[in-house]
């Protein structure tokens, strides 16, 4: 019997995905646990595995189509086994109950706070034209005519590649006629002669495409610097107290069934703190209104093969040092290997990234947009104080603030790094609280 491999939904607030290679062509035998086709959002990468054994007998979205959740994508079968009616079903009826396609993979979400409508939803122009929402991005960005363009999606959907043909047969017209305008007030039209460049090497290279989770970075990484008045403050605090309390972990805290708990886990703990104590950095910046959280839903940057991806850690004011540890190793595990749901992926009210394990000494780190705020954490280095006139040693770790100076003035901003400097230095009394 035929089954419908369609397209799943990792997450409440995704509504397409693009597939990026499929793994098995027509007419191939699959089983049980095979890898079908990998996929991906624009924060984080899939593999689907098949969940029968068959001969995939038809596929139908292809590698490059931005495919909507629950779209039939392949059909499985017996071989030779007529799928027409399958086909059929699935073009007149594509609505499905919003569900998450893999129960396994289920997991509840906390009750987060909505910043804006889902961006996900098929746009319908006219009622028949259909179009991805990245496709009617890139189209609105050019200012392209998309009833010109030729759909080539799943149910007559326009999608990405049929957008950038649109644009570069638009650029070739362009060209054509200024190639025309030229001619007829100039006569004829004689192209410029480019032999003295043919002695200039310019050594060899690779155009490698940029993925849509390094797109979707570039993208944010520029609207946040481009749309904020972001100004970044520098400190440093006496790391002693967390240094001293970290080497005592470290030798007793498995025999209480603790985790690993490092110094970022700690800094997340003071910062969701001292947060609530200055609502203006616990807030989204909202053009014309601020939106303060009565909740910390810290975000933590996390590298990860694919690129800069942050988990969002809910509730982090509720939680003991212990479960924000876990929280984060967890979050940061499932982010490295791509599998983390993107609802994982949003909602933050203040960010958190750490170079220190890096070296770095000092770095203005980016803010999340709409967020007001963000904590770049640097390395510890070895400064000196005077004490009763004796110069004494001691390590110091230093933060970075990077704050949109549109929700936030400077001395609030400053005075809100004092308290987590203070923390910080108080770590083991701050705990007891």
């Amino acid at each position: 019997m035929a089954v419908s491999i369609i397209m799943p939904r990792q997450g409440q607030s995704v509504e397409s995905c693009i597939i990026t290679k499929w793994m098995k062509s027509e007419g191939d035998l699959v089983n049980e646990g095979d890898i079908l086709f990998s996929y991906e959002t624009d924060k984080a990468a899939f593999d689907e595995v098949s969940k029968v054994t068959g001969t995939l007998l038809k596929i139908l979205a292809v590698e490059g189509d931005d495919v909507p959740c629950l779209d039939l994508v392949a059909v499985i079968g017996n071989a030779g086994e007529d799928i027409s009616a399958v086909i059929e079903q699935s073009a007149t009826n594509q609505t499905e109950p919003d569900a998450p396609a893999n129960k396994a993979e289920e997991k509840p979400i906390p009750d987060v706070p909505t910043t804006s409508p889902i961006q996900g939803e098929t746009q319908s122009y006219g009622g028949e034209l259909k179009i991805s929402p990245r496709s009617r991005a890139i189209s609105e960005n050019q200012m392209l005519d998309i009833s010109k363009a030729v759909p080539t999606g799943p149910n007559g959907r326009i999608i990405e590649r049929d957008i950038l043909k649109l644009s570069t047969e638009g650029q070739a017209l362009k060209t054509e006629e200024s190639e025309r305008a030229q001619k007829s007030s100039h006569g004829q039209f004689k192209p410029l002669d480019l032999s003295a460049l043919n002695d200039i090497s310019v050594g060899a290279f690779e155009d490698v495409p940029l993925t849509n989770i390094r797109k979707s970075i570039s993208k944010a990484m520029y609207q946040s610097v481009s749309g904020m008045a972001q100004l970044t403050h520098s400190f440093s605090f006496d790391a002693t107290n967390i240094i001293e309390y970290r080497k005592q972990l470290k030798s007793s805290g498995e025999k209480f069934g603790l985790e690993n708990i490092t110094y970022n886990d700690m800094i997340l703990f003071a910062v969701s703190r001292v947060l609530l104590q200055h609502k203006d950095l616990n807030a989204h910046f909202l053009n014309d209104k601020m939106r303060y959280f009565d909740n910390v839903n810290l975000g933590m940057a996390v590298d990860t093969p694919r690129g800069l991806i942050v988990p969002t850690i809910f509730g982090t004011n509720k939680m003991s040092l212990n479960e924000i540890a876990a929280e984060a190793k967890n979050l940061a595990k499932q982010a490295q290997a791509g599998t983390i749901s993107p609802d994982y992926l949003q909602n933050g009210t203040f960010t958190i990234s750490n170079l220190g394990s890096f070296d770095v000494e000092h770095f203005t780190p980016i803010i999340n947009p709409p967020q007001t705020g963000i904590i770049g954490v640097n390395n510890i280095q070895v400064k000196i104080r005077l004490v009763d006139g004796q110069m004494i040693p001691y390590q110091a770790m230093g933060l970075s603030l990077t704050y949109d100076h549109r929700a936030v003035d400077g001395a609030p901003a400053s005075r809100f790094m004092q308290d987590v400097c203070r923390s910080l230095e108080n770590f083991t009394a701050m705990l007891a609280k």
